[in-house]
């Protein structure tokens, strides 16, 4: 059962119903039917993004996460975390106000700087922790590139893994790019050694993101997050 019904989402975003429905049939799919989790969106606003914000690209994946999160959390909002060098905004995108909402956010944004992933991750984590939610965490963290700061990304997601919070990262961009070793290299980090569990996932968006399917995207969003709850469970970092 979704957390938010259909006929409450066709009343305050009908144009997210069919994200809506799609969502729920990969969720049913993988087994995530009635999974109650809060849902995060960690956008990237470094200078090479601006073709992503100007083609709607950010926008398109801001809604498809709102029409996922409709099933795992009745909020209808999802908390959302620019960055660049720093962290450029925490604020949230609602069901209600979600058209055009990633650009009425970037218009009060200043310079697109580099890309630091930790402190994102940071913003992630204080949020999170502030809101005292004992559900698991979905963070759909999504970049173009690799962070300025390798060692310091590795350190953050290694330490999170004792958190109830799973980091599906989503790469925008030319997939041939050496741009996205890095993200590779964190999906493949060692358990146990490395961390308590495996807590992330990565998956290629391509150059044109828009073209990835409603069906392919949500399958790719919650595809390793079943495996991950149990693996949560098991250490006692998610509540059985």
């Amino acid at each position: 059962m979704a957390a938010i019904s259909l006929s409450k989402v066709e009343e305050t975003a009908p144009a997210l119903v069919s994200l809506y429905k799609s969502a729920g049939v990969s969720l049913r799919k993988h087994g995530l039917d009635g999974v109650r989790a809060a849902v995060y969106l960690v956008v990237d606003y470094s200078g090479s993004m601006k073709p992503y914000y100007k083609d709607g690209s950010v926008q398109a994946l801001a809604d498809r996460v709102l029409g996922m999160s409709a099933h795992f959390d009745d909020d209808g909002t999802v908390p959302v975390v620019f960055f660049s060098t720093d962290v450029d905004a925490v604020t949230d995108i609602a069901l209600a106000d979600h058209r055009g909402r990633i650009e009425r956010i970037v218009a009060g944004l200043g310079h697109m700087g580099k890309t630091s992933y930790h402190l994102a991750m940071d913003a992630v984590i204080d949020h999170y922790l502030d809101s005292g939610s004992t559900d698991p965490a979905l963070v759909v963290f999504q970049t173009d590139g690799g962070p300025i700061n390798k060692l310091a990304a590795e350190r953050y997601l290694c330490k999170a893994a004792r958190l109830p919070l799973f980091w599906q990262f989503v790469g925008f961009g030319d997939p041939t790019s050496k741009q996205f070793d890095f993200l590779r290299k964190l999906d493949d980090l060692a358990v146990p050694q490395k961390r308590v569990v495996d807590n992330a996932g990565f998956f290629h968006a391509g150059a044109d993101p828009g073209r990835v399917s409603e069906a392919e995207l949500y399958d790719r969003l919650v595809g390793e997050f079943p495996k991950w709850l149990v693996a949560a469970r098991a250490q006692g970092i998610v509540r059985p």
